[in-house]
């Protein structure tokens, strides 16, 4: 066994035992993780430790691809490094770590990517725009700290049902702090529909997943996270769906990885709803 297979699999025996106690994960579907062949470990972003609940199920090791500010980090760059991330430099087109993330399929290995190409959360930049269009008398810092909670793919939902009239900006200003809340509202009151909702959770899929995994002969496994990441969490759930194969048409491939995650979000989200 080489080195850092040894580090992969102490750090992975260490982080297990407390990672469950901390979050307490409900992780739904491990058999759908083929035990080998090349694989491309697809979900949604939420958190920085959304790799973790995939990687604690398996046995296989899971090569996650995340950005480089991750491993500039210090205080952090020794977990990325010891779970066998591979740095992707977004601020450019990587090929060096296409390459790397292309010679872990062509061996035969487990890739994981997050489709989305980044958290769904409420950047700084995003923030900004938002202050400087909606809230300009407040002050940006506590302004800042009240909306910092939302789904980046949520505030531009509710920017579009401005455009649309279906809602006013009054309205998007008064639960800027909870779009979630507000969504649901606007279901109940039939503004919306459920579909709409869930056709709004993720941000647009990037095409790197179907692609990698197409080019390395690789089934993709889609999973979904939903809830939240809190000590002793009552509701962290991950569900992992059946594997599939691209084909030819990455435009096809990417529409199913989009669907399928929705999916497994929707039933987790409903299961819970219902109290089961």
């Amino acid at each position: 066994m080489n080195e850092k297979m040894t580090s992969y699999k102490i750090f992975k025996a260490i982080l297990t035992p407390i990672y469950r106690f901390w979050y307490r994960p409900t992780i739904i579907g491990k058999e759908n993780i083929p035990k080998e062949g090349a694989i491309v470990v697809a979900g949604n972003h939420v958190h920085i430790m959304d790799q973790c609940n995939i990687i604690i199920v398996t046995k296989r090791k899971l090569h996650y691809m995340a950005k480089k500010e991750y491993f500039d980090n210090k205080k952090v760059a020794w977990f990325f490094q010891k779970s066998g991330c591979i740095p992707v430099d977004r601020s450019k087109k990587d090929t060096e770590a296409t390459s790397a993330a292309r010679e872990v399929l062509e061996k035969g290995h487990a890739l994981g990517i997050f489709p989305e190409g980044t958290r769904n959360g409420l950047k700084e930049e995003k923030m900004k725009e938002l202050h400087d269009k909606y809230f300009q008398e407040e002050d940006f810092k506590s302004f800042q700290k009240r909306i910092k909670k939302n789904k980046t793919s949520f505030v531009n939902y509710l920017e579009e049902l401005i455009s649309s009239k279906i809602i006013t900006e009054e309205e998007f200003k008064n639960h800027i702090e909870d779009t979630n809340s507000f969504l649901q509202e606007l279901i109940q009151s039939k503004r919306i529909t459920k579909q709409d909702y869930y056709d709004h959770i993720l941000l647009p899929l990037k095409f790197g997943a179907v692609s990698l995994a197409q080019k390395g002969n690789a089934k993709i496994v889609p999973y979904a996270i939903t809830g939240d990441y809190k000590f002793r969490s009552k509701n962290l759930i991950i569900r992992i769906g059946k594997p599939f194969t691209p084909g030819d048409d990455l435009e096809k491939a990417n529409k199913r990885l989009d669907q399928t995650i929705k999916e497994l979000m929707k039933e987790s989200m409903e299961e819970e709803n219902s109290g089961k």
